[in-house]
């Protein structure tokens, strides 16, 4: 009996007694905790939850910061601006606008475009054969990318897995198609091209650039597998009615703050380097014979002398050289144009 009792009580000694001090030790230590949680606690504005739940929660960066929650902290402790959020777009920047109790400004909507025209199977000529990692990014480390054009498209898709919203898909050829009701203009394509070939602009801006080599026009030509390379020969810019298009390092930019969307420069261009979206769709100018007055200020805006008439007598618009730029329409004194 008395060894059963001694056994019991070296037993105790050697588990009970460290299993009880850590114990204590344990509870101690979680007071401690729980009274430093109490005293440094950082408490969270509402308006932070409140904005996060607002914003879509794509973390894509397009604010410039570190994801929704980075945004929303930014806004309610930093001042950033509310409309920020591209995804999200107008509804969203009023929203949060409303949890800070200030005014949303307009928010210009943008989509990407890919200035470039190659790219695909059938119209990019290779210098060599790839066949490493499927990415832009690695492939363009391998003696410069395996296209001859050492600006174009190098068709890997890093583009189209950076897309959060599948607004790019690729087509039968191999070509990369940006659907615009899709595109949020998040950026996260642009940041994952290794070429910069993918801009974002405007909405209401429908014409590009869909080259982006800086050689030489005769050199373009030889390297583009599309035959639509810009050979910076300057005439879109001489005919831009409003001095929108500059050509530096042999190739054509267009400054959308001025660019009027009258689609001419795709018209003239020879090698059909830019592209206009609404080629064939935009609504012709139309002259109200009964409110004209002969004025001809809008045959002297007209970049394409589409309209025609003498002083104080009514003008007309022919419909086959009418371009659709609205210029006319702007400057009309009073208001007896209209597109149809």
């Amino acid at each position: 009996m008395m060894l059963t009792i001694v056994i019991l009580q070296s037993t105790f000694s050697a588990i009970g007694i460290p299993v009880i001090v850590i114990g204590a030790l344990g509870l101690a230590f979680g007071l401690i905790l729980a009274f430093a949680a109490k005293v440094f606690e950082v408490k969270i504005d509402p308006r932070v939850e409140a904005i996060i739940s607002a914003l879509p929660g794509a973390n894509c960066g397009a604010c410039g910061l570190a994801g929704c929650a980075g945004y929303a902290d930014k806004i309610v402790h930093g001042g950033e601006a509310v409309n920020k959020c591209a995804p999200g777009g107008a509804a969203v920047a009023a929203t949060i606008a409303k949890i800070m109790g200030v005014s949303a400004e307009a928010m210009q909507q943008k989509v990407a475009v890919i200035h470039c025209s190659s790219g695909g199977k059938d119209n990019t000529r290779w210098k060599y054969h790839y066949d490493g990692v499927s990415s832009c990014k690695a492939a363009v480390n391998v003696a410069g990318g395996p296209n001859s054009c050492s600006w174009g498209c190098l068709g890997l898709n890093d583009c189209q897995a950076a897309c959060m919203f599948d607004a790019i898909s690729v087509d039968a050829n191999g070509m990369r198609v940006i659907d615009y009701e899709k595109c949020t203009a998040c950026g996260a394509c642009v940041r994952a091209c290794p070429r910069q070939l993918i801009m974002l602009i405007p909405i209401n801006r429908n014409v590009y650039i869909k080259c982006s080599s800086k050689e030489k026009g005769p050199d373009a030509k030889a390297v583009c597998g599309s035959t639509h390379p810009c050979i910076g020969c300057g005439i879109c810019s001489r005919k831009c009615p409003v001095q929108a298009i500059t050509v530096k390092d042999n190739l054509a930019r267009i400054d959308y703050d001025k660019c009027i969307n009258c689609g001419l420069c795709a018209t003239v261009c020879p090698t059909k380097a830019i592209q206009d979206l609404l080629a064939g769709c935009r609504k012709k100018a139309e002259i109200n014979p009964e409110a004209c007055i002969g004025c001809t200020i809008c045959a002297k805006v007209c970049p394409v002398t589409a309209i025609s008439g003498e002083l104080k007598q009514v003008h007309t618009v022919d419909k086959d050289t009418c371009i659709g730029c609205e210029q006319c329409v702007a400057k009309c004194p009073k208001k007896a144009i209209e597109m149809v």
